[in-house]
């Protein structure tokens, strides 16, 4: 038995951004690591393929806000409860808080841990879509403002390679979560272990107020997910 987890318009944002956040990050390394850049050669080349890559990033995020699920799913990931604090002490400190799994803290369809991702991947992906039209149009600003652009832009996307390889680390150990944002279903047994409040959210949208615009969204994408997409 499984359960809906990810609307299609979801899946396909994920994709494209994964796939945009490769391009980058490839093509940054062949800019700025000198080993690299002796072996792929043509700068220029790989200069304007890393800078259009920049201007379509944020894309389909743009696109994925027409979709009802996707949106709600981001309402969701900007809360950050009493509970949030309560999973991150639990991760932290796992052999001194001991929190059954039943517990609120396991309560949403995100974790904590998932929501920060979240607004630091959003957030940063702002800044560097900013930082990088400064450059890219960079006759347009003084010099101070270049290198000051420049500055932010290389070391955030230090931490960009840092977080994004923490969260494909996190995701290759959890097949039935890959498995969420490849097929946008997941194990109920999976759900209701990790994510039990969400799936009472679900399959009860009347026992959890809090969480009933998800249960409704998921109720409505069983019927016809057209909607959601």
């Amino acid at each position: 038995m499984s359960i809906k987890r990810f609307s299609k318009a979801e899946r396909y944002t994920h994709r494209s951004i994964a796939v945009l956040m490769g391009i980058l990050i490839a093509t940054a390394a062949a800019l700025y690591i000198p080993d690299i850049s002796t072996v792929i050669g043509n700068r220029e080349l790989v200069k304007t393929i890393h800078s259009y890559s920049g201007f379509l990033l944020p894309i389909p995020i743009v696109i994925a806000l027409f979709s009802l699920a996707f949106r709600r799913d981001a309402q969701e990931l900007n809360r950050f409860h009493p509970h949030d604090w309560a999973w991150l002490k639990r991760e932290a400190k796992p052999d001194v808080v001991s929190i059954p799994v039943n517990s609120p803290t396991d309560y949403g369809k995100f974790n904590a841990g998932q929501k920060l991702n979240a607004a630091f991947t959003t957030g940063a992906i702002a800044v560097m879509f900013i930082t990088g039209s400064m450059m890219f149009f960079s006759s347009l600003f003084t010099d101070d403002l270049r290198t000051g652009a420049t500055f932010v832009h290389d070391w955030l996307a230090l931490a960009m390679v840092i977080v994004l390889t923490g969260h494909t680390y996190m995701a290759f150990k959890d097949t039935s979560a890959r498995a969420g944002m490849r097929t946008g279903e997941v194990p109920y047994g999976w759900a209701n272990q990790h994510h039990p409040e969400w799936v009472l959210a679900v399959t009860q949208p009347e026992i959890h107020p809090a969480d009933k615009n998800q249960g409704d969204d998921q109720n409505k994408g069983q019927g016809n997910e057209d909607p959601s997409q």
